[in-house]
């Protein structure tokens, strides 16, 4: 017969994970927004969620490690593979559907990191600069790990209201840029003009000046 105090153990984790989707999908819409806001969503007393978390801030901590670590599993699961490029398609594959880089580059700068936090940091850098070196010679040229960094970022903004379809989408786009990270490419054109990139931002005036 289970002790009663493994049955609260089992209930303590799953408020626990509970509170964590909770304050996952708040913050993600405003990383303003205040912890009262996670207790209502997780269906919690703001009481129990201070007994787990001493601030609004330590959430935050504790949400973007949890993907730090993600991180880092999803690059040792895919080092593991001997086929350097696929290593490097899987890693990506795995952090994309892992959905990381949505919180932390969300969050970054709303927390102050904790020693154990910035040495995680430093070996997901090692680990994905590893796979990104073994995939290298089959690169274009010109490719660099700041291109990954970057890449990450933009699969992670591809958010519609449907998640499975938001994955969908995620994936659909990671594989064209994989693509175009590939040696033996086209090389691309020069880069957009800043007047490229904030032309829907503005209105057909006589000045052209931006709305926004």
């Amino acid at each position: 017969m289970p002790s009663p105090t493994s049955g609260r153990a089992q209930q303590a984790l799953r408020n626990h994970e509970v509170i964590l989707t909770a304050a996952r999908e708040v913050f993600l819409a405003d990383h303003r927004a205040p912890i009262s806001a996670v207790a209502e969503r997780a269906g919690v007393g703001i009481s129990a969620l201070y007994r787990r978390y001493a601030s609004k801030e330590d959430l935050l901590r504790t949400l973007c490690h949890d993907g730090l670590r993600t991180f880092i599993a999803e690059a040792e699961r895919a080092a593991a593979d001997p086929d350097d490029w696929t290593a490097f398609e899987t890693f990506l594959r795995g952090v994309v559907d892992a959905d990381v880089h949505s919180l932390t580059v969300h969050l970054a700068g709303t927390f102050t990191p904790t020693d154990e936090m910035n040495t995680d940091a430093v070996r997901a850098g090692e680990l994905s600069d590893a796979l990104f070196r073994r995939a290298r010679p089959a690169m274009r040229p010109d490719a660099t790990s700041g291109d990954v960094a970057m890449l990450l970022e933009m699969c992670a903004a591809i958010r519609v209201p449907d998640p499975e379809r938001t994955t969908q989408l995620r994936r659909r786009y990671l594989t064209i840029l994989l693509d175009g990270l590939h040696d033996g490419r086209t090389p691309t054109a020069e880069a957009p003009t800043p007047a490229e990139v904030n032309y829907r931002w503005r209105r057909t005036t006589g000045t052209d000046r931006p709305v926004v």
